[in-house]
């Protein structure tokens, strides 16, 4: 499918138009770029409307969607602000592109982006498939996701995401009401093939 010319908003992106199923929001990780995960989200949901924008904040020259001070300790002033800006570029996507709300897909720190938009702005999303995400915010406020569904998908051998972690942010997720499902492969960091045909299968049964 070919990417048709994107509007001027806010983040520089990519989109590719699509019918009969939820769009996605392709939220990249670190390094990566508004191409990064276009492969993936057309393997995982094929004829859907692709939005990916690119992460606004340069680290050593790698995009990302908010600062961290460290690996693993995010600048949690900064995600509450970028979270703002991403929520608004959506509202914005929509717009433009005349969009139901998406369901966003993100690995790594696009995954924790887009647990902070559904933590701080709960109303975005249509649901989200978070691929080796953590918790964002420490004390994030309280938010309803009641009957919103989410897939995670943790590595066993994830050298950057503790465990427990990943436990506590499914947790706080399924304290909010949401519907969640949180799966732990028998990987490490990156993505797996596991990670595609399990997000494929889930994002298929979607009743949106």
């Amino acid at each position: 499918m070919t990417a048709s010319t994107p509007k001027t908003l806010a983040f520089v992106h990519r989109f590719e138009p699509g019918a009969n199923r939820p769009p996605l929001l392709l939220l990249h990780g670190t390094g990566g770029d508004e191409s990064d995960l276009l492969p993936l989200g057309r393997a995982v949901a094929p004829g859907a409307a692709l939005v990916s924008p690119r992460g606004p904040v340069l680290e050593n020259g790698m995009p990302r969607f908010f600062r961290r001070l460290s690996e693993g300790v995010f600048d949690e002033d900064d995600v509450r602000r970028r979270a703002k800006d991403l929520a608004d570029f959506v509202a914005d996507a929509r717009a433009a592109y005349g969009l139901p709300a998406p369901v966003a897909l993100g690995f790594s720190n696009g995954a924790n982006i887009a647990a902070a938009l559904l933590m701080l702005h709960p109303g975005v999303l249509a649901g989200a498939v978070l691929l080796r995400p953590m918790l964002p915010l420490a004390q994030p406020p309280a938010f309803d996701l009641t009957g919103l569904p989410l897939l995670m998908l943790s590595g066993a051998q994830d050298p950057i995401v503790p465990e427990a972690n990943a436990r506590a942010l499914a947790e706080r997720f399924r304290g909010s009401g949401a519907r969640v499902e949180h799966g732990v492969l028998p990987v490490g960091h990156g993505l797996s093939q596991a990670d595609v045909t399990t997000a494929e299968a889930w994002l298929a049964g979607l009743a949106i």
